[in-house]
């Protein structure tokens, strides 16, 4: 039983260590105003700037992106993320006026994009993360996609 517990509890000491031990910023795109509260701890490096857009990539072995992407026509979330063509096999997409999430699994890392509609952009986070710790990502995911904000 004293294994058993041990185990389960090296098992569940990285999501306890992701989720709470990361220290949260905010990181805002000027020109646009889209702002999101992200862990600087877990994406502690920059890249290069999103193609099609406005904003900042950051990673580890993980990959956060934030960008504002021009919508002049104010299109719809539907319409918007039809025009970009998803890959087939999206595991959970949710559609709403303001707002879409699609997720799904490739070459085994869970990729999460959700864009909020604002006035002339498609405000979005998108991450990408290994899908065996996706029980340890789902509060980190969960604080980022819940902060997005225009």
């Amino acid at each position: 039983m004293f294994r058993l517990f041990t185990a389960l509890a090296l098992v569940l000491l990285p999501a306890a260590v992701l989720a709470a031990g990361a220290e949260w910023q905010r990181y805002v795109i000027p020109s646009t105003g889209t702002n999101v509260e992200i862990p600087v701890t877990i994406f502690s490096k920059d890249a290069e700037l999103p193609d099609g857009g406005t904003g900042r990539r950051f990673y580890t072995d993980d990959d956060l992106t934030v960008q504002s992407v021009a919508n002049p026509e104010n299109e719809s979330p539907a319409a918007f993320l039809a025009k970009k063509n998803p890959p087939p096999g999206i595991v959970y997409k949710r559609v709403t006026p303001n707002f879409f999430v699609v997720s799904s699994i490739r070459n085994d890392r869970i990729w999460y994009n959700r864009c909020n509609r604002s006035a002339g952009y498609m405000n979005c986070v998108m991450i990408n993360y290994p899908a065996a710790e996706k029980r340890q990502w789902d509060r980190v995911v969960t604080r980022i996609s819940h902060t997005l904000a225009n």
